[in-house]
């Protein structure tokens, strides 16, 4: 082969590469309507179960679009790529520290008022906040109806989740008065400045400032009450502990470590296991012995139920210490 021909050669090869990675691109951001006949079931039992206009309710899910990117990221969640010393960069540094502290300057007084009625600290409520959106920097940029349906019809690993999730958005839109081509929140449908998924807005959202209207967007009362009720539903116990650190001592703690969320064993069994345990407390108290791992090698923290609690949020270790020390920061940084 001449020098001529090897050139063409190569500018031939280095175009179909070009035309095939933009294709490739296309076709990954594109979006498409869904066959109607992926919805008949769906549709039945909306119809039956909840009296929706089968008419209208086929006319709606036939705009949804199926979102690629969604796919690709439900694939790909960081709670299951990223190690805890790359997670924690994410949410615990100074931006968002310094977002929560000027969040909670601004609505002092509903912090506190959530605090006291629902027993939840104000950092805790701050931090979630911060850790969902960026105080309402980044509430999601896809349709909520695209979302859970691309989801609940075209993700068979978690399509009866979203199905359900679904339906309940539907019948939010419903109770509320929402348009349902509306509503913009995260790759997975979660909603407004605390992310709540449907099912969690419909059984937890509250209407904080009186206007019999729950949302999750724009008041800044309802916003911090629901969140304070999502944590006190499920089991928020006052002034009582989150999580500490511990130095672990020989190997039988390791009988101990498991990826279970809820606490198993008691500050007892720990003991047994040669892990040092709190003086002031109940050798009764349900505890987890959670192993995180950093840059330079393992640490160790005893998760109490608060803990657990905070993993209801998000179903992830990762998630709730993240939540947790941001928390610690922004109070910190508010007592200075």
């Amino acid at each position: 082969m001449n020098r001529l021909v090897f050139k063409k050669f190569l500018l031939g090869l280095f175009l179909t590469t070009m035309l095939t990675s933009i294709n490739a691109c296309a076709a990954a951001s594109s979006t498409q309507p869904t066959d109607p006949k992926v919805y008949a079931k769906f549709i039945d039992m909306m119809v039956e179960k909840h009296q929706f206009d089968r008419q209208e309710l086929g006319l709606l899910l036939s705009k949804a679009k199926v979102q690629p990117r969604i796919l690709k990221a439900m694939s790909s969640p960081a709670e299951k790529r990223l190690e805890w010393h790359s997670y924690r960069k994410i949410f615990v540094k100074p931006s968002r520290i310094n977002g929560g502290v000027k969040f909670w300057h601004d609505n002092h007084a509903l912090l506190q008022a959530a605090a006291d009625k629902y027993g939840v600290p104000a950092e805790i409520i701050v931090a979630i906040i911060g850790v969902e959106t960026r105080y309402g920097g980044n509430t999601g940029h896809f349709k909520v109806l695209d979302a859970l349906s691309t989801l609940g019809f075209h993700f068979p690993k978690r399509s009866k989740f979203f199905t359900s999730e679904l339906k309940h958005f539907l019948l939010l839109c419903r109770e509320e008065g929402f348009d349902p081509l509306k509503p913009v929140g995260s790759y997975a449908g979660a909603m407004g400045q605390s992310q709540f998924i449907p099912s969690s807005y419909r059984a937890y959202a509250v209407d904080g400032d009186g206007d019999n209207k729950r949302d999750l967007w724009e008041s800044q009362a309802d916003i911090i009450f629901s969140v304070a009720n999502y944590f006190a539903k499920h089991g928020w116990t006052k002034n009582q502990p989150i999580t500490q650190p511990v130095t672990v001592q020989g190997t039988s703690y390791k009988e101990l470590v498991n990826n279970k969320l809820k606490p198993k064993h008691t500050l007892q069994d720990l003991s047994k296991h040669q892990v040092p345990i709190p003086k002031n407390m109940s050798l009764a108290t349900p505890v987890k012995l959670l192993k995180l791992k950093q840059a330079t090698g393992d640490e160790y923290w005893l998760a109490f139920h608060n803990f657990y609690v905070i993993t209801r949020y998000n179903h992830s270790a990762l998630y709730a210490m993240a939540a947790y020390q941001l928390s610690q920061e922004i109070k910190k940084s508010m007592s200075n």
